[in-house]
């Protein structure tokens, strides 16, 4: 999502732009279908082997390519708000120096998000003249573009007005035990409570409810509309695209993909925006500059 503001200037600056969006997942390849008009073409990417990417290309011929946030691939011509892990760093200097300083060597610009981010690309031999920062995209919110999810939203906001709200939101496999153990904990004072539950994957909100179901927990699920009633309930948002707006419901947003190690953190400024304060494990990998950023604003 936080490539759409950079492709709706692009058009805006040239009205007859084609842009074609790749996505890697099924989850964004939707909410880019319905929720946006500006990508009239919207494929899946292709698998990253010489051929795929060969075949990919002379198809549809692209003038330029911008990656966000994702691995490197060998013809691009720019990199656009990208990401350099530790891991990712380690990777490439450890034996594959050569190839890497050879691809740098091919970019226009890679724009990174930290002086960190910056250092690396450069101990990986990427001109220093290449580089440019332009601040972290996720920190762009386009608000009309999703009206449609806006109004969506609107039906839950009178619900739990008078009740004790907190989310977890991007809920990872393994963090669901901890979440429901700050449930069980938090309805004991305040037996009104309502949790809302997001998970970062719709596979993970079936397991969750049927955990919830076997201990006789209140569950109310968002794909059937159905209402915050009950006290004590669990609300259990089984849709896609709605994150952001969610956040206007509760005054405490927890982030997950952060309490297990090997998980690396996801954007934490949505939450923010929306005046939450906003709760995150230690494990935050590449969200590490903006959690910094956050701890000076004192929203954390």
């Amino acid at each position: 999502m936080a490539a759409i503001p950079v492709f709706r200037q692009c058009a805006r600056r040239r009205p007859g732009l084609t842009i074609l969006m790749i996505t890697t997942t099924m989850s964004a390849f939707c909410e880019i279908g319905s929720n946006c008009s500006l990508f009239r073409l919207n494929q899946f990417c292709p698998v990253d082997t010489p051929a795929a990417i060969d075949a990919f290309l002379c198809y549809w011929k692209p003038s330029a390519v911008i990656l966000l946030e994702s691995e490197l691939w060998p013809n691009l011509i720019m990199v656009s708000s990208t990401k350099m892990s530790v891991k990712s760093f380690k990777f490439w200097s450890a034996w594959a120096l050569p190839l890497i300083s050879l691809m740098l060597s091919k970019f226009a610009l890679i724009i990174p998000l930290s002086t960190t981010q910056a250092i690396r690309f450069q101990l990986l031999q990427a001109p220093p003249s290449i580089i440019n920062f332009a601040g972290d995209l996720k920190y762009v919110v386009e608000h009309d573009m999703s009206k449609r999810n806006i109004a969506s939203t609107e039906d839950l906001k009178e619900q739990p007005s008078d009740r004790h709200v907190w989310m977890a939101a991007s809920v990872h496999r393994g963090e669901e035990q901890v979440i429901l153990a700050v449930h069980r904990l938090l309805v004991r004072r305040y037996p009104d409570l309502v949790t809302i539950i997001v998970p970062r994957h719709l596979q993970l909100a079936h397991h969750i409810v049927e955990e919830l179901q076997k201990e006789g927990l209140h569950v109310a699920l968002r794909s059937r509309k159905q209402k915050i009633t009950a006290r004590g309930l669990v609300y259990m948002v089984d849709t896609l695209g709605e994150l952001r707006h969610l956040y206007s419901l509760t005054p405490i947003a927890l982030v997950g993909g952060s309490f297990c190690p090997g998980f690396a953190g996801h954007n934490i400024s949505e939450a923010a925006a929306a005046g939450c304060a906003v709760l995150t494990g230690f494990h935050v990998g590449h969200f590490s500059h903006m959690i910094n950023e956050m701890q000076r604003l004192d929203p954390l």
